[in-house]
């Protein structure tokens, strides 16, 4: 049945608990690359239990669920993750029970022939003191679900990087097992784990999630800007362009100014960029 505005707009928020601890938190900084050298004491510190800390970017898996998009009707094989957005009200902590409250805030029609933008909102809270830890806003793009007469503008853009010399280049592999590592922290689409599911999506091995790729930009903000002290990070945010392999390698230019960073990253081997106009916010 053809999805309508007015339909969209009417799916049902979703209200959540979930739990997660030190397991949880060491599983996903692996996920995006952090250990690999068992030397590196500032990353030790994500994946260790003794002083652990706690990666921002985990903020976007927590309270996995991708209920919402396939409850609004659109055509799901179609939906594709367009841009991520974090906004931390303090960092995150290692183990916590929470609440998590998601709702689809805003949808655009960009045509039958192009498709549809669907604007979800997730607020996680404490679950016992109501206390906010984080927002996460995602843009996905429905490409099978355009032209029901909807209003035909954009989410609020995210900012171009400068068109300069970057300040930092940040650079790390990837693992050819690194999808099946990062999907043990939620996300289990088998695009990025089965060959024949990703021949049908017409990719001719899996793909890295996109999300670990976001993760791995963050873990390059954090050593370039922060000395990987996550309470440094206010937010985080960036524009999906180009799918990501597992093994390639991931460089993320860096622009500093006052109160954040722009950065970009780009895939090494192919010469192109996974992710662009991409935003932190820091805090001293």
């Amino acid at each position: 049945m053809p999805v309508t505005y007015d339909g969209l707009m009417a799916t049902k928020p979703r209200d959540k608990r979930f739990s997660y601890g030190e397991r949880e938190c060491m599983l996903y900084a692996v996920g995006v690359g952090m250990g690999q050298d068992p030397m590196d004491r500032a990353e030790l510190a994500f994946v260790y239990e003794k002083a652990l800390k706690a990666m921002p970017s985990m903020a976007t898996v927590i309270a996995w669920d991708d209920g919402l998009i396939f409850e609004s009707g659109v055509d799901a094989p179609k939906v594709v993750h367009g841009e991520q957005r974090i906004v931390l009200h303090r960092p995150l902590p290692t183990a916590a029970e929470i609440r998590s409250q998601s709702r689809i805030r805003e949808v655009y029609d960009k045509g039958a022939n192009v498709g549809a933008l669907l604007v979800t909102e997730t607020k996680i809270s404490d679950a016992v003191t109501g206390e906010p830890i984080c927002t996460n806003e995602s843009v996905v793009f429905a490409r099978g679900d355009g032209g029901f007469g909807g209003p035909s503008g954009s989410p609020s853009p995210l900012p171009k990087v400068p068109e300069r010399a970057p300040d930092a280049t940040v650079t790390f592999p990837t693992q050819p097992n690194q999808a099946l590592i990062y999907r043990l922290s939620g996300d289990r689409n088998p695009l990025h784990c089965d060959p024949d599911f990703a021949a049908r999506g017409g990719f001719p091995r899996p793909i890295l999630h996109g999300l670990c790729t976001w993760g791995f930009a963050c873990r390059a903000v954090l050593k370039a800007c922060c000395d990987y002290e996550p309470k440094r990070l206010a937010s985080f945010a960036a524009r999906f362009t180009a799918p990501v392999y597992p093994g390639e390698t991931l460089e993320t230019e860096i622009w500093r100014e006052r109160g954040g960073a722009h950065f970009r990253t780009r895939v090494v081997e192919r010469n192109v960029w996974a992710l662009n106009n991409g935003f932190a916010g820091l805090v001293d």
